[in-house]
């Protein structure tokens, strides 16, 4: 569920509130997308905001992990709101929201369940748009280096003489 109303003169607190409560994933307002309940917003340079909104919901659906906060997806995803990047990425999301329609739902941030988006992403997985966004989060996500302490990853160990005599077997849970 989406929030277009004007916000016009709210200030943040009351405009994260009523994403809150109206039930939303995310608030799109005339140019920002903000998470629900989040301390995260991001102004939109050339997309539009149910668009970027998009984007970063099916970011989190292609590489799920429940302890990465939302705004390390939408810094993954931002390099798609460019007027280079703009065109191609609308047309995919047309795309995919033409297979939420196809499936039984308004749009793909309509789709409640996890797994029913996933479905969706499935039907569109051998596409050219699918295949540039999970190429792009592979690095746009793991190459934060405020999310390495959350997979435990100390970062590259070659500037300090490598892995062997730093930390190469202190991983407990390789028996």
């Amino acid at each position: 569920m989406t929030m277009t109303k004007s916000l016009k003169g709210l200030t943040r607190r009351e405009l994260l509130s009523r994403g809150m409560a109206a039930g939303a994933s995310f608030v799109v307002g005339a140019n920002f997308v903000t998470g629900k309940g989040a301390a995260w917003a991001t102004e939109m340079n050339a997309m539009k905001p149910d668009s970027f909104a998009t984007l970063v919901q099916m970011a989190r659906d292609i590489y799920p992990h429940d302890k990465v906060a939302d705004e390390f997806y939408v810094a993954a995803v931002k390099g798609y709101d460019t007027p280079d990047a703009v065109d191609k990425t609308e047309a995919g999301i047309e795309m995919v929201n033409a297979k939420a329609s196809e499936m039984g739902h308004g749009s793909y941030l309509d789709i409640g369940w996890e797994a029913d988006r996933v479905k969706v992403l499935e039907a569109i997985e051998d596409s050219e748009f699918f295949q540039t966004v999970r190429g792009g989060l592979v690095t746009g996500l793991y190459n934060q280096k405020a999310v390495w302490p959350i997979f435990g990853y100390e970062g590259e160990s070659y500037s300090q003489g490598g892995y062997i005599n730093r930390g190469f077997d202190d991983i407990s849970w390789i028996g």
